[in-house]
């Protein structure tokens, strides 16, 4: 990411939060803050950045904004209303250090908008990505591999849908926020997982995206810095993160946990994840993302796989399967009750979370089955295991990783 494309992600939050409190339009104002940032693409590199960035990002948009409402033909009464409401200043970059209101960090509040109740799990990931992460459609779009006027109907879509709700620009009453702040934590996780593990296509990463939920959630952090489930999804990234550059080979191969070359681990990143979440565990009420992350300390911390301290790992996952029972977490603990008491123990756990019809036919469970039949020493039901798992991936660098493991067994 270049300097200034990472100045430009840093300051829409910004932006857009003076401009909807300004303007009370959040569709109006999510698309001139986006115009304005194209023109900052093109126009910074070239002419130098301007004395105030984010007072000329405010400048440009807010003119874009009374074109939007002029250009709709308004009705003389709503469009003076709008000039009336806008200060005698708006279109003077104040001094540096002298913004007043664009000085206010909005990046949570706009985080609760774009993960408004009212939109679906989808919409909530593409409105956060585009409003406050400050992706293009285009670039959205390619994240998820849909084309670009699919994407840029979903977010209009998700716009209209937080207009029609009656959504206003500020804090959840105290009484949701709790919620609201389980449910933006809950994007932030989802959009990372796709970045780290995409669910199709070519390519096992997409780095732009683990990138923004790591800056997203650094943002969430520095604005609740004693929460300790923000710090524990934090954590939890930077543990998982670490590991990507030795996640796959020179030709994009997929290399398993067990066999990754952990001098090629981003260390700092480990360092950073272990004292994130040793802090929160030590000062807040235990959480899932807590535990998640103390979880992938440890098998950071392991100098080797085979020093993991398994018995451990699984008494975390105990813990977290009694406060937030789900299939994956109920298939990840299968993984540790085979290491710790062996690989029929844990194929016993997997034929129960078989019953499951949320993970029934998944490829994790499959693949994960394989992984420990292969264990046990039974390879004609590892190979087709294998098979099975390759044939429900839509991910073609995980299809070829399982293909070759039946391959090596047959």
């Amino acid at each position: 990411m270049t300097d200034v494309e990472g100045l430009l992600r840093e300051l829409v939050p910004q932006v857009l939060g003076t401009l909807v409190r300004r303007y009370e339009q959040f569709d109006a104002c999510e698309d001139a803050v986006q115009e304005a940032m194209l023109d900052a693409a093109v126009q910074w590199p070239r002419d130098g950045l301007p004395d105030n960035p984010r007072a000329w990002l405010i400048t440009v948009a807010s003119r874009r904004v009374v074109d939007h409402v002029r250009s709709e033909h308004a009705r003389r009464r709503r469009e003076e209303s709008v000039a009336v409401s806008v200060p005698a200043d708006t279109f003077v970059a104040p001094a540096p250090g002298d913004e007043r209101h664009g000085d206010r960090d909005d990046t949570l509040t706009l985080l609760f908008l774009c993960c408004h109740p009212a939109l679906s799990p989808p919409s909530q990931l593409a409105l956060t990505l585009r409003a406050v992460g400050g992706l293009t459609t285009a670039q959205i779009a390619g994240a998820f591999l849909v084309p670009e006027a699919t994407m840029a109907q979903r977010i209009s879509r998700a716009k209209q849908r937080v207009k029609a709700a009656g959504a206003t620009f500020g804090m959840p009453q105290e009484s949701e926020r709790a919620e609201r702040l389980r449910v933006v934590l809950h994007v932030l996780y989802l959009i990372f997982n796709e970045g780290y593990t995409a669910t199709s296509g070519p390519d096992l990463h997409r780095p732009e995206l683990t990138r923004e939920a790591i800056r997203l959630a650094r943002a969430v952090h520095r604005l609740l810095p004693d929460d300790g489930e923000v710090a524990g999804l934090l954590a939890l990234m930077l543990l998982t993160e670490a590991r990507r550059p030795a996640r796959t080979g020179p030709d994009g191969r997929l290399i398993p946990l067990a066999e990754q070359d952990r001098d090629l681990w981003d260390h700092a990143l480990v360092e950073e994840g272990v004292a994130l979440v040793t802090g929160a565990l030590s000062s807040s009420a235990v959480g899932p993302y807590q535990l998640q992350a103390a979880i992938a300390a440890v098998h950071d911390e392991a100098p080797t796989a085979g020093k993991t301290d398994w018995a451990q790992i699984l008494a975390l996952y105990d813990v977290l399967a009694a406060i937030e029972d789900n299939p994956v977490v109920r298939l990840n603990q299968a993984v540790a009750v085979a290491m710790v008491h062996g690989p029929r123990a844990g194929i016993e756990r997997l034929d129960d979370l078989a019953a499951d019809a949320r993970m029934a036919h998944h490829h994790r469970l499959v693949s994960v089955r394989a992984h420990l039949l292969e264990m046990a020493g039974d390879e004609a039901a590892a190979v087709a295991a294998y098979r099975e798992a390759a044939r429900l991936t839509t991910s073609l660098p995980e299809q070829r990783y399982l293909e070759e493991r039946a391959s090596r067994l047959s």
